[in-house]
């Protein structure tokens, strides 16, 4: 990554992408985990706990040292998280992660409008990638077509790699290009 990127605070009316701040740390623990949720994550209904003042306080300082991490604020309340990770200058690629907090933010939209605000920002602003990928659990299909409505295409799966609640799931790997973006603007 180029040492002069400043992330910058992204906006799309009611939905703020942004860096992360200490005061984060009361706003994790007020979001909580929720089972439908942190199922999305491989996560079985049966181990999710409440979130620690630890947990939130190490969620947090990750999110604010990283410099292609963004908190997701919906209505000034913090709803989610969006981040780049395995950032490579040379290939202009990195790989996506992304996730809402609450509950009652699902289906409205808001992942969508996240995702086009980063989209946008890596391939039209100063990072200039070339290729975005991502991988997602086979069975988290609202996921799935929030990547495909951005114009992300399944580029393959990796079978039976998650087990959760006792069974065995794949993960989908889907990959973005720039001149996909693009046209699709």
């Amino acid at each position: 990554m180029s040492d002069t990127y400043i992330r910058p605070t992204l906006t799309d009316g009611n939905v703020c992408l942004r860096q992360a701040r200490q005061e984060d740390v009361d706003a994790r623990i007020a979001a909580g985990n929720h089972a439908e949720i942190q199922h999305m994550y491989a996560m079985s209904a049966d181990t999710v706990e409440p979130v620690t003042q630890s947990h939130a306080e190490s969620w947090v300082a990750f999110h604010m040292n990283s410099r292609l991490s963004w908190f997701i604020d919906i209505d000034d309340v913090l709803s989610g998280v969006i981040f780049l990770h395995s950032y490579s200058k040379k290939d202009k690629s990195a790989k996506l992660a992304m996730g809402l907090l609450r509950a009652d933010d699902l289906e409205q939209g808001y992942g969508t409008r996240a995702l086009h605000l980063l989209l946008g920002e890596v391939f039209d602003g100063d990072l200039g990638l070339h290729r975005l990928s991502l991988r997602v659990l086979s069975y988290n299909t609202r996921a799935i077509a929030v990547y495909e409505k951005a114009g992300f295409q399944i580029e393959g799966r990796e079978r039976q790699s998650a087990r959760v609640d006792g069974k065995w799931h794949d993960d989908v790997m889907m990959g973005l290009l720039a001149p996909e973006w693009k046209a699709g603007q």
